[in-house]
């Protein structure tokens, strides 16, 4: 029988090692098992030995209820989460104006006697990355070029939190918001136009929000936020 939970046991125990080895976590000394998996003696012996001589491994009572407990007090009051941790790095593609040295030379685009850097992915929250309840982050953009009638704002994530281009290994496309961009007529004596983007993070969902500050036009999405 052990030899059957054997594998996922020892999945649970590199993981466990690999959190207590990040400085925001270090000087731990009590370590508790929840979840129906935590009633297992096999499971609770392999994680007393590896763990119990730097902190104290707690099973508290009832624990295989312990998640449907905290769904429900969530569900009643969504504010005793006051706190999570980002499963994943946030951001969007953007253009950025291109940096000679900076910028590898296959992301160049040539647009109107303009040099612009495709593919950048602006981070908006960092994977591990606190984020209180209700917390926004927000980002202002131009459209390309003037007269447009519509930007797309694509949204991506990664497990990584060093990714720099949305063509980089492990970054997945996760949404796209499309804003129609109307009375555009007068743009070249009013100035480029703004869009300002914003993910509301905290809840199970990321809020994500275009507005166009010059027609006050909106448009919005909604991300999973639980799950990586």
């Amino acid at each position: 029988m052990n030899e059957l939970f054997q594998p996922t046991i020892t999945h649970i125990i590199q993981h466990i090692d690999s959190l207590l080895q990040k400085p925001e976590v270090q000087g731990v000394k009590f370590l508790f098992l929840v979840g129906g998996f935590a009633e297992s003696p096999v499971l609770q012996r392999a994680v007393q030995a590896a763990f119990g001589a730097s902190c104290r491994v707690v099973v508290p009572q009832d624990v295989g209820l312990t998640i449907l407990k905290g769904a429900v007090l969530f569900g009643l009051d969504p504010s005793v989460v006051r706190v999570r941790r980002s499963p994943l790095t946030y951001g969007v593609g953007v253009l950025n104006k291109f940096v000679e040295g900076k910028h590898p030379r296959e992301k160049l685009l040539v647009k109107e006697g303009r040099n612009w850097c495709t593919d950048v992915f602006e981070k908006f929250v960092s994977v591990d990355q606190s984020v209180a309840l209700g917390e926004v982050v927000q980002r202002s953009y131009c459209p390309a070029r003037p007269g447009q009638r519509r930007t797309l704002i694509n949204i991506y994530c990664s497990a990584r939190d060093d990714v720099l281009y949305i063509t980089d290994p492990g970054v997945r496309h996760c949404g796209t918001i499309s804003l129609q961009l109307d009375g555009d007529g007068g743009d070249a004596a009013r100035g480029r136009r703004e869009i300002r983007a914003s993910m509301q993070f905290g809840d199970t969902e990321i809020k994500v929000t275009a507005v166009d500050t010059r027609t006050a036009r909106t448009v919005r999405a909604t991300i999973d936020f639980l799950s990586n």
